[in-house]
């Protein structure tokens, strides 16, 4: 099956409606992660009919979920080589993005990949996770494989102030992680994630500071 059709009927099945020039761009930064990869080892999924898979439409379930929280401003944690950030971004041109990420390899790509995609919502910041300094906080905090729950919180939970919340994209519901949380957070819902063409468990996990209004 080829990228576009691969695409094409991901987004369908998870609700999305796309314009055909976003599906060429997010095609196009595929390609261009596939071309990166194969010198700097961005990610471990090599194909590019994979990294539409595992990549994009794993990135876009939730953006359902971002558009429902109405979120202007977003901070993506660990962004690697731009994910969930980039599809996200791409879908969202009224949403302002920060991608963040401590290695330099992955945030030049990432740099690379906003210029040649002309992404004007997007800013790259190469940085570790506790020295960043945001001039006001974030409406949310995404973060994609970057950690377990309480380092999520401990290292990034102050970017959202006080009425920010934090998202894990995770695999299986994480019971154990969830149980060890730092004191200031709660489990403000948890929504289990479908992405198309992969039988593999996925959940976005929603975490609210205590006392904001969305733990209340």
């Amino acid at each position: 099956m080829s990228l576009e059709t691969t695409l094409a009927q991901g987004l369908q099945a998870l609700g999305i409606e796309c314009p055909l020039e976003v599906r060429r761009r997010l095609l196009d930064y595929v390609r261009l992660l596939a071309k990166w990869n194969r010198v700097y080892n961005l990610t471990a999924v090599r194909e590019p009919l994979e990294m539409v898979q595992r990549h994009l439409l794993d990135s876009l379930t939730v953006l359902p979920c971002l558009r429902e929280l109405r979120s202007k401003r977003v901070l993506d944690v660990g962004t690697g080589g731009g994910l969930p950030g980039i599809p996200l971004a791409l879908l969202s041109p009224q949403t302002d993005f920060v991608l963040l990420d401590s290695n330099s390899k992955k945030t030049r790509f990432v740099q690379q990949a906003v210029v040649e995609l002309g992404l004007q919502n997007v800013e790259v910041v190469h940085a570790r996770v506790e020295e960043f300094h945001p001039e006001q906080p974030f409406d949310a905090v995404i973060s994609r494989a970057f950690s377990s729950l309480r380092e999520m919180v401990e290292k990034a939970g102050a970017y959202g102030g006080s009425e920010g919340i934090l998202l894990a994209m995770k695999g299986v519901y994480p019971q154990q992680e969830l149980a060890e949380l730092p004191a200031g957070f709660v489990l403000h819902k948890s929504q289990r994630l479908r992405v198309p063409g992969l039988d593999e468990e996925r959940h976005l996990i929603f975490l609210a500071p205590m006392g904001g209004a969305r733990a209340n």
